[in-house]
């Protein structure tokens, strides 16, 4: 099979088109009229094969024209496509692109080929079109808005509809492949309940036509011209094969997550995951296998003995029993089993009741006279309750109840259980979850099994999936060779497979741990057992370069549950015993499993006292691995404001970055739980900025609390910051500004080019006289479905047996966009299944990195990370704003409403006044500003 390399070059180089004839444009107006009776829509699809009007040629020669030809077709190629859209008026291309256009493919790394699981799609342009639905009573579960739509679409689909199979969204959109008999009509569908005609369901749906829908700026892009993305059409395409699938589908694939005897009533769900993206040269489906907890569909006696994991026949609830069980009951959909299989009404749980179902009485509706629970069921229904220790659930609302016992009910199939699982289940869950390698075989099952092109609708649509998985060109970078103190016997690191060790080295800039106190939170472990463990890390410590002493100071304990006044009581005899001296760190020593006690522990240390610390966890104790001890080494070095390692061959490993002072930011927002953290919960935005060129190593940091919004508030105040302190510390006029941008979705893009990078530039100016910045910035995405896969054995790690992608493996064409610089990177490896990689978008290029630079600086970096010895799965600039953001999360869990925090010490221009806004998080301790505590 013959492939083409695309070669090097800068921006202004040749791009990749497609054939003109993949692009043509068929009609006066841009596209087919729709056929408007059923007797024309129903001959539509003769003779597709010889439409021009297509989006793409048929999937075969699509392949082929891929897999043989390549996609190196020069611009000029392309010149007729152009006039024929500016013949047409059709107004699509921008002097100057949002985004900086791809400067051309990488050359560098070894060639291979890797599998993507995705599939190439297409679907004809007929003239789509939208329809606004509107129904009427609302119609409840949401699942009835598709129950409703399904029947009035089978009752009228060869008759009012004209023979069309719509798509539907689910809520209020209707997508056809050209236009229905009718601009607007009313229908009136009725919902069976089974054999009660009372209780069926009547509802009225409006249909007006809402709009035309056009492929054609779609095809604009595909043909790599630099245009919006079309998200109205990417939406239309999403709607219509999910629409296939979701009426097709009857079942999904389920397995247990709890013990072996499924205990705490929850299942995982395997289902699937679909989404149409535009990349080179055609349309594409993302097809993923996606995991999910369901509540299983018991009755609910046996839920709650389940959940509660003990027999409540003869037993009052305890208060806290009641509490759990209120918890999770709340907003779960029940089915009545006390009326016969025929008039199984359906409910929402709205509360428990307070009394036992034995003590609970109403007032009857009908006689007005009062009565219990249990006489009513006993008389009207012929029940004998069982349970009557029970309190009842609660139906429609506490404010106007209705009872019902607990036995009589039964869950609901198909509930999603939203409340939070306990540690055993989640991982649990993410074993079950977590997809084997081959996955060539299951995302091929999935696509073939969903049927894209032999149901009805698809082929209304002319919608057409290729089954095979899509096969693309990548490349295996090479890892940076780093280099350690030359006092080490090794004085080289050449990682292997994304790993390495400090086997026989010393870190380059060790240092100095003069006085630390151990503190032990684990309380069956002996001093002796600690004070070893001590000895054994300060000895491993100095081997590895570090200037550690060894402990001067006794054993501390305490209690997990007085965590805040044990680490008080450790540093202030500490320091009694020091004679105020300068204390460089506390070691604490966790249970393995700690809960909150990390968290605490960090947030004590960081924000109350202003001290360095290293938590262990109980099993480190007893390591006869001598690397678990240096990797504790090191971590303390990078926290202690040392430096682990270099590049050796700095203008290698650091192309364009090595050439002027440059320095590298990561940015991070992350949204905390509302219901974890209450209402008042704040974004958390945080930026570390690097302080050494051309070491890399080094990060100052900024932390802040703001509203809830993706964009950076203050950003421009928390640059100018960071300018600075790079300035004081390395004494350099800076040249070059590099930011990598953690924590944005794809949806924001715009607005962050729009805000984010003026706040830099006017940082910049005000710190150098309004010189004009030289910025790259790069958007860093790990939230896609994207996995890859090797295509063969010769490209796989030879260290173990299964197929895994190798760390440094790159990609930048055929899956990626059209038109913009972007590429995906695989830097880590990753042995349990199928690598998503971290995808890389350029939405400003002042450097005017080639594509090989930009990717060999970002697979580079991701080795300098300072707390292992393996590479990272981002960027680490981005990769420690994200620990940064994470270690707030542990200062909001107790919360101060002093100023918004930050670990230089600043405020923030738009920190919320006490009581006023978002939480505000505490201020980090002065003694910490400057130091990678976060690490």
């Amino acid at each position: 099979m013959a492939r083409h390399r695309r070669g090097r070059g800068r921006r202004g180089g040749h791009q990749a088109y497609p054939p003109v004839d993949e692009a043509r444009v068929s009609g006066d107006n841009g596209r087919d009229e729709a056929n408007p009776s059923g007797a024309e829509a129903g001959n539509r699809n003769e003779n597709r094969d010889d439409d021009p009007s297509r989006v793409g040629q048929s999937l075969p020669a699509i392949a082929a024209d891929i897999r043989q030809a390549g996609k190196a077709v020069v611009e000029e190629a392309a010149a007729p496509l152009w006039k024929e859209f500016e013949a047409l008026g059709i107004h699509v291309h921008r002097a100057e692109p949002v985004f900086p256009p791809r400067p051309g493919y990488g050359a560098e790394g070894t060639p291979c080929v890797v599998r993507a699981n995705r599939f190439l799609g297409r679907l004809v342009d007929e003239g789509l079109h939208q329809y606004n639905v509107t129904i009427s009573p609302e119609p409840t579960p949401e699942s009835a808005y598709r129950e409703v739509m399904t029947k009035l679409v089978s009752e009228n689909q060869h008759t009012e509809l004209g023979g069309r199979f719509p798509a539907y969204d689910d809520r209020d959109s209707l997508f056809t492949a050209g236009a229905l008999p009718f601009d607007a009509k009313e229908f009136e569908v009725t919902l069976s309940a089974g054999g009660d005609k009372k209780m069926d369901r009547k509802y009225k749906v409006v249909i007006n036509h809402a709009a035309t829908i056009s492929l054609l700026q779609l095809r604009m892009l595909l043909a790599g011209y630099p245009t919006d993305i079309p998200a109205q059409t990417l939406l239309v395409l999403d709607t219509v094969l999910r629409d296939v699938v979701s009426n097709k589908r009857n079942d999904m694939k389920c397995a247990a997550i709890a013990t072996k005897d499924r205990t705490l009533g929850v299942d995982a769900w395997k289902g699937l995951y679909q989404s149409i993206r535009s990349t080179q040269n055609c349309l594409s489906l993302i097809a993923d296998v996606s995991s999910s907890v369901f509540v299983q569909p018991l009755l609910l006696i046996e839920f709650v003995q389940k959940f509660l994991k003990m027999d409540v026949m003869d037993r009052n609830l305890t208060k806290p029993e009641y509490d759990k069980l209120l918890k999770v009951l709340r907003g779960v959909r029940i089915e009545v089993t006390h009326l016969g299989d025929n008039r199984r009404r359906k409910h929402r749980i709205a509360g428990l009741s307070v009394d036992p179902t034995n003590d609970l009485s109403f007032q009857s509706s009908g006689s007005g006279a009062t009565t219990t629970v249990i006489n009513y069921f006993r008389e009207i229904y012929g029940l004998d309750l069982k349970y009557r220790s029970l309190p009842c659930i609660i139906a429609r609302s506490e404010q106007n109840p209705v009872y019902l016992p607990i036995e009589v009910c039964k869950i609901v199939p198909r509930q999603c259980y939203q409340k939070k699982l306990e540690a055993s289940q989640v991982s649990t869950l993410r074993k079950s979850a977590c997809i084997h390698p081959e996955p060539e075989q299951s995302c091929h099952q999935i696509v073939d099994q969903e049927q894209y092109k032999r149901t009805k609708r698809a082929n209304d649509f002319d919608t057409e999936v290729d089954d095979n998985l899509a096969t693309v060109d990548a490349r295996v970078l090479l890892p940076p060779n780093l280099k350690y103190h030359d006092s080490g016997s090794q004085k080289m690191g050449f990682p292997m497979n994304g790993y390495w060790n400090m086997k026989d080295k010393k870190v380059i800039n060790g240092a100095k741990i003069s006085n630390w106190a151990c503190l032990n939170f684990c309380d069956d472990l002996s001093k002796k057992d600690i004070k070893e463990f001590c000895f054994k890390l300060a000895e491993m410590s100095r081997i590895t370069g570090v200037e550690f002493a060894n402990l001067k100071l006794p054993i501390f304990t305490a209690r997990p549950d007085q965590v805040e006044d044990g680490i008080r009581k450790c540093y202030q005899e500490a320091k009694n015993k020091l004679r105020d001296q300068k204390i460089d760190l506390l070691l604490a020593i966790l249970p393995d499993k700690n809960g909150s006690l990390y968290g605490n522990i960090k947030r004590i240390c960081e924000t109350d006292i202003g001290l360095v610390s290293q938590c262990c966890r109980r099993s480190n104790v007893f390591t006869e691995n001598s690397q678990i001890l240096a990797n504790i080494a090191i971590k303390i070095n990078a926290k202690a404001g040392g430096r682990n390692s270099v590049f050796d061959d700095v203008q290698k490993s650091l192309p364009v970055v090595s050439n002027k002072p440059t320095i590298i930011f990561g940015a991070h927002v992350s949204h905390p739980s509302k219901k974890k953290y209450g209402s008042a919960a704040p974004s958390i935005a945080s930026v570390v900025a690097s302080q050494d060129w051309h070491e890399v190593s080094k990060y100052n940091s900024v932390v802040r609390a703001q509203g809830h919004a993706e964009e950076i508030s203050g950003l421009e105040d928390i640059v100018r910051e960071l300018l600075h302190a790079f300035a004081k510390e390395s004494n350099k006029k800076l040249q070059q500004l590099i930011f990598y941008r953690d924590g944005i979705s794809e949806g924001r893009f715009k607005q962050v080019l729009e805000k984010e990078i003026p706040a830099i530039e006017n940082a910049w100016n005000a710190l150098y006289d309004n010189e004009k910045p030289q910025i790259t910035f790069i958007v860093v995405q790990k939230r896609h479905r994207l996995r890859l896969s090797p295509m063969d054995n010769k490209y796989k790690l030879r260290s173990v047996t299964k197929k895994i992608i190798e760390p440094g493996t790159v990609v930048d064409s055929e899956i990626c966009h059209p038109a913009e610089f972007d590429f995906f990177l695989c830097s880590q490896v990753d042995v349990k299944g199928p690598r998503r990689p971290v995808k890389y978008l350029v939405l400003r290029d002042d450097n005017n990195f080639t594509a090989d630079e930009l990717q060999a600086l970002t697979n580079n970096l991701c080795y300098t990370y300072t707390s292992g010895t393996r590479s990272v799965s981002i960027a680490p600039p981005a990769f420690y704003a994200q620990k940064l953001a994470h270690r707030a999360l542990a200062y909001l869990a107790k919360g101060s409403d002093t100023a918004s925090a930050s670990s230089s010490g600043s405020a923030g221009a738009d920190a919320a006044a006490p009581g006023d806004g978002p939480k505000q998080l505490p201020e980090i301790k002065k003694e910490l500003k400057g130091s990678m505590f976060y690490c």
